[in-house]
């Protein structure tokens, strides 16, 4: 009876090992998917397509196109098609304030 015990937890514990391996992927995708996004408004004046997004962030484009969609949404972004026929979106620009002086905190 112990070893059909001992099989069972261990099988438990393969399966907790999985779920957790999967929840850190997911974030660290998540956590790509961000960083690329933000970026990519940066440097391309808030012109983003499907895939700068998924090859910046190194996901595949599924998850870039889930992601992708929820930011237009989120921000209304403007579907728009270049001089080669290849689709994006504009998104506002990103108004960066300046810095306060030190001298201006004090």
């Amino acid at each position: 009876m112990a070893i059909f015990e001992w099989i069972f937890l261990a099988g438990l514990g393969v399966l907790a090992g999985i779920s957790i391996t999967n929840v850190v992927q997911n974030r660290q995708q998540q956590s790509r998917l961000e960083q690329a996004f933000y970026q990519l408004l940066a440097v391309e004046n808030g012109c983003v397509s499907l895939i700068q997004l998924a090859a910046t962030a190194r996901v595949n484009a599924e998850l870039a196109k889930s992601y992708l969609d929820t930011q237009v949404k989120f921000f209304g972004a403007i579907p728009e098609v270049d001089e080669d026929g290849d689709e994006f979106y504009r998104f506002p620009k990103l108004r960066r304030w300046s810095e306060p002086e030190i001298d201006e905190w004090q």
